[in-house]
């Protein structure tokens, strides 16, 4: 058995995060995942975007982080030279009834702390993007574009300058929540379901659940952990057509919101190429293939804002899955960060449903587990 202070497992964006936020205190940090590297779940298969915390409902979690993490992430980008760049973004509405939506997110953001929207009318839309088609938008300066890899890559080395280790292909095959820490079993990433190959045993101070799209199937391996505190998980596919030559627009073109995500919206890198989504498409397991047939509707929700979309210029590109804990049709859950104040086991901290804005706010959320961890002594 070795003993160590601190297991966070799953290297995605907000487990690099929380890991490091947890090593710069001085923690010492063992980062676990089951991929060959950082990333290589949910963070690498989103759009990359800064948000400016528009969609949120005021006083919920993506709202604080959202709002807190855009400022210190585009902070940290300067200072470390990470690609990115604030592009702006324009919302868009494509018929009359649609605008009062677009005011209703004005509302909303400025209750956020986000006050420099603007509304736009058509004339004026227009002449920031001459290929748009609407009759009002509303204008986010402070949304912008980010290389995730690179800002993943840093935070990776901000948490191994700080001592802490990351061990990939390896992955949790059961855990114990005891009175002496968490006793936790690991297996190479291949090892079969029951737990053949085992690898090594850890009791850890603290265990920080970061697995994303696993992280209640992680949570559900704890024994001593109780269910009720575990939500559902629901995942909602979200398919990427990329755009055949240079993107039309120099904003991020986003319609007004839909119910399980915010719309089929264009987005562009750092080298000014585009890409069409996500869309929504709920699965039972995450599975990653994109189905070329789905750019018929694309092409039906893109030409709302942008009419002369070419017939075959869309190509598939990839898919990401979003871990949401709302079933279909239901309302938009918040994040879910709870340790031992709310589920009562000495030395868990679980993070549920950490989908859009996880990118934005991960400096955010690291933080707030850093301070978790301190404030409950494990």
């Amino acid at each position: 058995m070795e003993d160590i202070d601190v297991i966070v497992v799953g290297a995605g964006v907000v487990g690099l995060a929380c890991a490091r936020a947890l090593a710069l205190v001085g923690r010492e940090v063992l980062l676990v995942d089951a991929e060959a590297g950082i990333g290589m779940g949910t963070s690498s298969r989103n759009s990359e975007v800064i948000h400016a915390g528009i969609y949120y409902p005021p006083g919920s979690l993506k709202a604080f982080h959202c709002e807190r993490g855009k400022a210190w992430l585009y902070d940290y980008c300067a200072a470390r030279g990470i690609g990115h760049r604030r592009c702006g973004k324009l919302i868009v509405a494509t018929a009359p009834e649609q605008l009062a939506k677009l005011a209703a997110l004005k509302d909303t953001a400025a209750a956020n702390g986000v006050d420099d929207l603007e509304f736009l009318d058509r004339a004026a839309a227009v002449a920031l993007e001459p290929q748009l088609r609407c009759v009002g938008a509303l204008s986010s300066p402070s949304s912008g574009i980010v290389d995730s890899h690179a800002l993943m890559l840093s935070y990776q080395g901000d948490l191994e300058a700080a001592g802490g280790i990351c061990v990939f292909n390896t992955r949790v095959v059961r855990a114990s929540c005891t009175g002496d820490g968490i006793v936790v079993a690991t297996a190479a990433a291949d090892a079969d379901a029951a737990g053949a190959g085992e690898s090594l045993s850890l009791r850890a101070r603290l265990l920080v659940n970061c697995a994303g799209l696993h992280a209640q199937r992680l949570a559900a391996l704890m024994e001593g952990f109780p269910a009720q505190h575990v939500p559902p998980t629901y995942f909602a596919k979200g398919n990427y057509f990329s755009l055949a030559g240079r993107a039309p627009f120099s904003h991020l073109i986003y319609p007004v919101p839909e119910q399980a995500g915010l719309g089929v919206h264009l987005t562009i890198d750092l080298g000014m190429q585009a890409r069409f989504g996500p869309d929504v498409q709920w699965v039972d397991e995450p599975e990653y293939d994109v189905d070329p047939s789905r750019a018929d509707a694309f092409y039906d929700e893109i030409r709302r804002y942008w009419p002369a979309l070419r017939d075959g210029a869309l190509q598939p590109a990839y898919a990401g899955i979003r871990p949401k804990i709302q079933a279909p049709g239901q309302p938009p859950l918040d994040f879910r960060i709870i340790g031992p104040e709310t589920h009562g086991v000495a030395g868990v901290i679980q993070l549920f449903g950490i989908e859009s804005p996880g990118l934005t706010g991960s400096l955010s959320i690291g933080a707030t587990v850093a301070g978790m961890a301190a404030g409950t002594g494990a």
